[in-house]
């Protein structure tokens, strides 16, 4: 991969045989990516960035402005997220297998003593995977049916730059594990999103055709999505 300088911003540039180019900026850090045709020259693709410095910066300062919370230490009263709800966590420690129980005000964090924040973490986010896990395939089969189309896997993973991905030969989509603690209208409008997809691989006018046409407010829930305060090391869409 080569790269380009301009200022102090740094491009990465890919060359691949695609129909057009695509310039991305990554959170958290503001990373720029370019992937170009092959009929581009370096020269060509340096023009093309220059007349994109503006949007650059402006994307690189939003991920940079972004409210971050602390990174989560799974102690006693400390704020947890799920559904977009705050609950206080409850560590108990008990001689017996770890469990996570979801109450009214509080999640439960059951845990055999002198567990630490590691292990903690790891208990916590195998049940965010669980519940995202159960949360998602009802919203799959509702727009399977709406889209014509089915999906034939979905798996929840860390993603370090998305809130979710798709397969489309395998029909596959994966979603981002920090998607649990977000509301349900947007865990509905990523999933939307990665489907949609599947019709349409680019971010061009056809696949914002579909978003308009299958979720019209699809551009508010993008933004509310990316407004909301996002965990330690977290990213937006």
């Amino acid at each position: 991969m080569e790269q380009l300088k301009l200022g102090d911003i740094i491009i990465d540039v890919e060359i691949k045989d695609i129909k057009n180019v695509h310039l991305s900026v990554y959170p958290p850090s503001g990373r720029v990516r370019i992937a170009a045709p092959l009929r581009m020259n370096m020269d060509t693709i340096r023009i093309y960035t220059i007349s994109k410095l503006t949007w650059i910066k402006k994307q690189q300062q939003r991920f940079l402005a972004q409210v971050r919370e602390a990174p989560r230490e799974y102690l006693n009263k400390e704020g947890h997220y799920f559904l977009g709800n705050r609950y206080l966590l409850k560590v108990i420690e008990q001689d017996a297998p770890s469990v996570v129980k979801l109450r009214h005000k509080t999640i439960e964090l059951h845990v055999r003593p002198n567990t630490d924040i590691q292990k903690r973490q790891v208990i916590m986010d195998e049940w965010y995977r669980q519940q995202l896990k159960d949360i998602a395939p009802p919203i799959i089969s509702k727009w399977e049916k709406v889209m014509n189309l089915s999906i034939n896997e979905l798996a929840v993973k860390k993603m370090k730059t998305k809130w979710g991905t798709c397969n489309r030969e395998a029909k596959r989509i994966w979603l981002n594990l920090e998607l649990t603690k977000k509301p349900f209208h947007c865990i509905e409008y990523i999933i939307v999103h990665e489907m949609v997809h599947l019709l349409e691989r680019s971010h061009n006018a056809t696949f914002v055709g579909y978003m308009d046409d299958f979720l019209p407010e699809w551009k508010q829930l993008k933004n509310e999505l990316n407004k909301l305060p996002i965990s330690h090391g977290e990213w937006t869409y």
